[in-house]
């Protein structure tokens, strides 16, 4: 157990003062005092009751640490005196390994003193070197969310006056913006005493991204203290942290519903927090197609549910700088040639479109393919690529989709097969597998045009019949496709292609899929990944454990939200806790079960909230309040 020792800088006179702008209305005698002088203290009194932010109460429960465990206890003078408790952050914080507030833990080495000081959240200042032009801009962005992060950490409680100023000082030994799968995103981050009084926080990295994530961990060694009123941080500490994978993400689904900007970018905010990297964005599907391509206007003129329901390249490429800012990278995803219907169709390259019944043709409505046999398809491919590839100009990989390709639907359309009856080829499944095949590699030199000379970027493709074998090994080079893995994580499949040397992104959907266990919506019952996924599987979803011996190939993973039930008003509660569950364990890899964590995560969700984010309850609040009550047994533990 960490000791707590309170000093007289970190608190001051530690009681809590009563509000004297809040009167009490019993010693106010009307018989003594002039109407209007009444009138106007009762006013006040009214506002103070509206405004509870300018009318704290004193706090009646602190917490101290019993056997590695915070405790809830009632604040007595004669038993246990405000100036001896503690806030439930500041205990969680102490009382155990020191990693009570941060989420994800740290990978590496982490030391916490055991003091807490009093600060003032306006003097706070930064240092960084100017030499590095390019990432001045980023630093004063970052620079001001995390004064605002500071002033949210107050819940909207009028603080206490006074506190150190605290100086951060920023080291980073390059300047490359470049976010891929060779980038450096370790830190580390010293906290302690600065000149003249202040507390000093220094972080030190070779790459804004690492330099980023760590002070994203500084923010987390900030808490509120309800008992004394003041923001307080820790005086000492010590952080050595990297991630165990360079690919953490999530894949978000913006076709099946809309999703505006305004939810992307609190999405974002969110991956922030929790030192995710990647924003896989899979913008177009059947049902829609909201993505602006000027030379193609047709696509979202008749592919977008309205003329509001868009995003133009203007709106892609602020959203790349804003994930950029945060040390996100967007993967952008053009699924073919499936999943293509809505604005397709008006351009006469699509096979079986809104074909009935659906079920004949695709695994859910409408229906649609392109037909790999139209030759008009890859200049209209080239015009999509090269638009896609300014907007999303901060990547260097391109997910081609590949997903759910329907020879059923291929078959019923007799343009397709009279084509193949003219190159000799059969209709049988490894001839269809062929047609695939041309048309992935017509699109792959098409995407490969519209790139700089000598740019063969990384190609992502889900799992599909095409990446089982024969057809993995006569069609997708190992060199240039990496494979996004959505079936089980103990399908054969994987080790299959771990086998034969492909790296993976792993999206099992026993884990990761955040749309699972909601009703079905062209079925009764539940959907048909049911049950609902707790951020607990999430959690012990351990990539290690699926890639065995093959592990260094899993680059890491994303979790997935596909949108038939979700939209910008839903989005937060799909999402959250459970995608911060997925980000420890890609930064962190735990050796660990999510019991160790549980109490971390509750305080990480109050976190969440604080931020804007509506992340969903996982427990009653009681349960914060009282650690280690709830689990069974009352065993519970943490990390």
């Amino acid at each position: 157990m960490i000791r707590l020792r309170w000093k007289s800088a970190a608190y001051g006179a530690s009681n809590v003062e009563s509000n004297s702008n809040c009167l009490s209305f019993q010693r106010i005698k009307r018989s003594t005092m002039n109407p209007v002088r009444f009138i106007a203290i009762t006013l006040i009194g009214l506002f103070c009751y509206i405004e509870a932010v300018h009318c704290q109460t004193q706090a009646v429960w602190g917490y101290e640490c019993v056997n590695d465990r915070c405790v809830k206890k009632a604040i007595s003078e004669s038993s246990f005196p405000p100036e001896k408790a503690i806030s439930l952050p500041a205990c969680r914080l102490f009382c155990g390994n020191g990693a009570g507030l941060l989420w994800p833990q740290p990978s590496g080495e982490l030391q916490v003193g055991n003091e807490l000081a009093h600060i003032d959240p306006d003097q706070v200042w930064f240092e960084w070197d100017e030499k590095f032009h390019d990432l001045v801009n980023l630093w004063e962005t970052n620079k001001e969310r995390f004064r605002k992060q500071l002033k949210t950490r107050a819940q909207d409680n009028a603080l206490k006056s006074g506190g150190k100023a605290v100086r951060i000082k920023i080291n980073v030994a390059h300047d490359s913006l470049t976010l891929n799968y060779k980038t450096d995103e370790s830190y580390k981050l010293t906290i302690g005493s600065g000149t003249n009084g202040e507390l000093l926080a220094t972080i030190v990295a070779n790459t804004f991204f690492g330099a980023r994530h760590g002070l994203e961990t500084l923010s987390q060694f900030v808490l509120y203290d309800n008992i004394r009123n003041e923001l307080q941080m820790v005086t000492t500490a010590n952080v050595s942290d990297a991630p165990a994978f360079p690919h953490r993400g999530l894949a978000l689904d913006t076709s099946r519903n809309f999703i505006d900007l305004l939810s992307l970018r609190r999405t974002i905010d969110g991956m922030a927090m929790v030192k995710l990297n990647v924003f896989h964005w899979h913008i177009t599907d059947s049902q829609s197609f909201p993505l602006v391509i000027t030379s193609r206007p047709s696509l979202h003129s008749y592919g977008a549910y309205s003329s509001r329901d868009v995003y133009t390249a203007e709106d892609v490429q602020q959203l790349v700088q804003y994930a950029l800012e945060r040390g996100i990278r967007v993967i952008p995803e053009l699924d073919a040639p499936a999943h293509v219907g809505e604005g397709w169709e008006k351009l006469g390259v699509t096979a079986c479109f809104n074909y009935q019944p659906w079920e004949n043709y695709c695994v859910e409505p409408p229906c649609g393919q392109l037909d790999p046999t139209q030759d008009a398809l890859y200049n209209i491919l080239e015009d999509v690529y090269r638009e896609m590839n300014l907007m999303f100009n901060r990547s260097d990989v391109f997910h081609m989709g590949g997903d759910e390709v329907s020879i059923r639907c291929w078959n019923a359309t007799t343009r397709i097969q009279n084509w193949m009856n003219e190159q000799e080829w059969g209709l049988q499944e490894a001839d269809f597998m062929k047609l695939w095949n041309y048309f992935q590699t017509e699109a792959l030199n098409r995407l490969d045009k519209t790139l700089p000379e000598g740019d063969k970027r990384p190609i992502i493709m889900w799992t599909s019949k095409l990446t089982e074998s024969p057809y993995l090994e006569q069609y997708l080079n190992k060199d240039r496709y990496i494979i996004q893995v959505w079936t089980t994580g103990n399908d054969s499949k994987v080790s299959n292609l771990l086998e034969k040397g492909y790296r993976l992104i792993m999206s099992n959907y026993d884990a990761l899929y955040l749309d699972c266990g909601f009703a079905g919506w062209v079925t009764d019952g539940s959907n048909w990944c049911a049950p609902y996924i707790g951020w607990q599987k999430v959690y012990n979803n351990d990539l290690m454990a699926i890639g065995g011996p093959y592990a260094q190939q899993i680059l890491g993973g994303e979790a997935a939200l596909w949108t038939e039930q979700s939209d910008s008003h839903t989005l937060d509660n799909r999402l959250w806790p459970r995608l911060s569950a997925h980000a420890e364990r890609l930064w962190s890899n735990p050796r660990s079960s999510w019991q160790m964590a549980e109490s971390r995560m509750l305080l990480h969700r109050e976190r969440l909230i604080e931020e804007g984010i509506a992340a969903n309850s996982i427990q009653p609040k009681w349960c914060l309040q009282n650690e280690g009550n709830c689990p069974i047994g009352g065993d519970g533990g943490r990390s």
